[in-house]
């Protein structure tokens, strides 16, 4: 059986799966305010069918799944399909990224139908910043939902934290502090351009250096945190007697392309071997034949990139390829 390597011999043994594009928060970076208009609920992969997808592909060497949306708890009985992965022969180890508004009264389920570790966006720890980030949302649900998490023994518990410049700069203090008596993975993530390369996106971007700078003024020190399951791009750095540690992923000051492992399926059954660029395969007519899926898959890895150029849209020079038009909620990112 051919395995998912590509062009540049990267291994992809990871699969991100979108299982929806609906939400129930309208985050400033991940949708327009305008809303967006989602999918007719025909297009959407049914369970069966993303079953049948994961089952193909774990024959080609994938091990790793990561279940996101939109927001995935939006997904009525999200535990059913979690429970049909879970006892694909060769899988054996399956993430969630949510929002967490659902997560408090959804963690003891989803423990118990397979998902083995989280991830937790959470931008702001101010009820009102967050409110205006996520348009709408409760701090205090996602903050319940934490500590359902940690409760229940998901490990790691990682809080995905969108740095923006003016926003929520002056927050990575506060976010530091968590990782001190909780025994939390805190990521700060460079604001990314997935479908809207504009100036808006560029007067927001801030490096992740400034992370660093925070720390030592703060009057901490820090060290290499070592290896962590479901380290993905994430460095990782503990402040010594900590309980937890943050981290740093910068796809656009410093691309970890050249170890990527991971392709995504949308929600709507396209593979799309980069986060970035608008190259999408349409995997749904395959469905009901393994091989064509297979087959789908090598075409899509064959074709994909070496790297994202994200570095160019922000210096606003010419990129190789085209980026996507599509939004992080459509996607799954």
């Amino acid at each position: 059986m051919n395995k998912l390597i590509d062009r540049f011999g990267r291994v992809h043994d990871y699969l991100r799966i979108s299982v929806t594009d609906r939400c129930n928060l309208r985050c400033v970076y991940c949708m327009p305010a305008e809303g967006m208009e989602f999918e007719p609920s025909e297009n959407i992969l049914r369970y069966e069918e993303i079953a049948e997808v994961v089952a193909a592909v774990a024959k080609m060497g994938v091990r790793k799944l990561r279940l996101t949306g939109g927001e995935p708890l939006v997904r009525k009985e999200i535990e059913t399909l979690i429970a049909m992965l879970s006892g694909i022969p060769g899988i054996e180890d399956i993430a969630l990224t949510t929002n967490a508004i659902f997560l408090a009264q959804k963690a003891e389920a989803l423990k118990e139908a397979g998902v083995t570790r989280v991830n937790i966006s959470l931008d702001s720890l101010k009820s009102e910043r967050f409110a205006y980030i996520t348009r709408g949302g409760s701090l205090k649900r996602v903050m319940d939902g934490l500590e359902a998490a940690l409760r229940v023994g998901f490990a790691p518990v990682k809080l995905n934290v969108v740095l923006m410049q003016g926003q929520n700069d002056d927050e990575i203090e506060d976010f530091i502090r968590l990782s001190l008596d909780k025994p939390l993975q805190i990521r700060f993530i460079e604001y990314m351009p997935i479908g809207h390369n504009d100036e808006g996106w560029r007067a927001k971007y801030l490096s992740l250096d400034t992370v660093f700078e925070k720390v030592k003024q703060m009057g901490y020190t820090y060290e290499p945190a070592g290896d962590i399951y479901g380290n993905g791009p994430a460095d990782n750095y503990r402040i010594p007697g900590a309980m937890g540690t943050f981290g740093l992923i910068h796809p656009v000051s410093d691309h970890f392309c050249g170890n990527c492992n991971r392709l995504r399926l949308t929600a709507d059954g396209n593979i799309k071997p980069c986060l970035y660029w608008d190259d999408e395969w349409n995997v749904r007519p395959r469905i009901g034949d393994e091989k064509a899926i297979q087959d789908m898959f090598l075409r899509a890895i064959d074709a994909k990139p070496e790297n994202h150029e994200m570095a160019q849209a922000l210096a606003s020079e010419k990129q190789s390829h085209t980026p996507t038009s599509r939004r992080m909620s459509q996607i799954g990112g």
